[in-house]
């Protein structure tokens, strides 16, 4: 088996990167961080920098939370760019802008190592199962070289295309995630305040064309109050700008993406941006003037 560095062990991170050591891959992951005894406990390999990773591992997966720490990993001081060995292969699975996911596969190609962008979906809940949706942008023969891999961690698996491919994929999903959460929150506002039962209506819904995964998850979270982090406000934000910008890029008006994105705003200046992105609804509930 080759030789898999993982680094970014963070809510999605460290139970994806469990997976590659249950299924007998040898794990390397970065001493500094807080969950490194964990998977060190499982059988991993802790080393001290990104280059040190790159000079041991044939495969360096990055799971990290936005576009600044995935360049700072690969090339800042001790990065991964100072170690990496020709023939190796990057595999970036945090949500960058797609331009970032463009300029690591330049920088990394000219190294003679091949890079994808493979952002996922499916949240805690997903990568505790290893349940993902992947989504790859890069060449075929990479794609191929690290499907083994994706299999342990994710289900449904798709070459998209070419780099930046993947993440422009992510981006289009998080604004339909984005999107649905404020629809089901502002539809259980309206409910609740007309004194409808919310656990009979998500049961019904759930049953007909407005049935979906946010409906089911994310509406009982709701119904419950319940805003631990699956997936943090603060880094769906990140998405929708991600998003915003793609679509300056490309000339396309996305005003549902920029009122979510708005929404976020407002709970991340309220303090927070720690809680479920779900907590969308509470927001709605608040300007309603529900409790």
């Amino acid at each position: 088996m080759e030789k898999i560095g993982f680094i970014g062990l963070g809510i999605m991170g460290k139970p994806m990167a469990l997976h590659l050591v249950n299924a007998g891959y040898p794990v390397c992951v970065l001493q500094k961080n807080k969950a490194a005894q964990e998977l060190v406990a499982a059988g991993a390999v802790a080393l001290t920098s990104g280059k040190a990773i790159a000079q041991t591992c044939d495969i360096i997966i990055t799971m990290l939370p936005d576009s600044p720490e995935v360049l700072e990993i690969v090339t800042g001081q001790e990065g991964i760019i100072d170690g990496v060995r020709a023939g190796s292969l990057f595999i970036d699975m945090s949500t960058i802008a797609p331009s970032t996911a463009k300029e690591i596969h330049r920088l990394l190609q000219a190294k003679s190592v091949e890079a994808l962008d493979a952002p996922v979906s499916g949240g805690q809940v997903g990568a505790t199962s290893a349940s993902l949706s992947i989504m790859v942008g890069g060449s075929a023969p990479a794609f191929d070289r690290a499907l083994p891999l994706f299999k342990t961690m994710g289900k449904n698996i798709v070459h998209i295309g070419e780099a930046g491919a993947g993440q422009m994929t992510k981006a289009c999903n998080q604004m339909i995630v984005g999107m649905t959460i404020q629809a089901v929150g502002e539809a259980f506002a309206l409910a609740k305040k007309a004194g409808v039962d919310l656990d009979k209506m998500r049961e019904v819904l759930l049953g007909g064309f407005a049935q979906s995964r946010i409906l089911d998850l994310h509406g009982k979270r709701i119904i419950d109050a319940n805003y631990t982090p699956g997936f943090k406000i603060k880094l769906h934000r990140k998405d929708m700008n991600i998003a915003l910008q793609a679509g300056k890029e490309f000339s396309v008006p996305l005003y549902g993406t920029a009122q979510v994105s708005a929404q976020m705003d407002a709970l991340i200046a309220q303090g927070k941006g720690e809680w479920d992105h779900s907590a969308i609804a509470w927001l709605i509930q608040q300007l309603s003037g529900i409790n």
